[in-house]
């Protein structure tokens, strides 16, 4: 009868297997400051990025090195792989999925040679972002190492 009054609570997953980590402690402004969006970063133990909430994926930079998923929920979800990576012109990145394709959790999107972006980028941590908060009242974060497809935030 009240269903109107119930919170709408929408989990993002881990786009990897990882550390999750404060977004403050991200050694960037732009993500620390959250001048993009509030969310969490991981610094990432596998090659395989995938989609952290089923969507369509909205947006894939052109060297590869992030990609956004926007639910049918108007939730979207940014991924940044690494930091001062758009520098690399895609070298380390391989794209498996398109702009307008739909994904479910856990559905590949990028691939990663981590060695080489290790070496040769300012950092490999990735911030996770909820890039339009402005209908968001609270998010609740799981700082923990996780596997791929474990749940790291839920938005309400």
């Amino acid at each position: 009868m009240f269903g109107f009054l119930k919170r709408k609570v929408r989990a993002v997953y881990a786009p990897v297997d990882g550390q999750i980590v404060a977004l403050e402690s991200v050694p960037d402004e732009v993500f620390s400051q959250k001048m993009v969006g509030d969310g969490v970063a991981i610094i990432p133990l596998s090659n395989i990025f995938t989609a952290p909430i089923d969507g369509v994926v909205s947006k894939i930079f052109s060297s590869n090195h992030a990609y956004s998923i926007k639910s049918i929920k108007d939730l979207e979800v940014m991924v940044h792989i690494g930091l001062d990576t758009v520098a690399l012109a895609g070298k380390g990145f391989t794209r498996i999925a398109n702009e307008g394709d739909e994904v479910k959790v856990g559905d590949a999107i990028i691939e990663v040679d981590l060695a080489y972006i290790r070496e040769h980028a300012k950092d490999i941590v990735t911030p996770i972002i909820i890039t339009d908060t402005s209908d968001v009242k609270n998010i609740e974060k799981n700082l923990a190492i996780v596997k791929s497809q474990d749940k790291i935030m839920e938005v309400s």
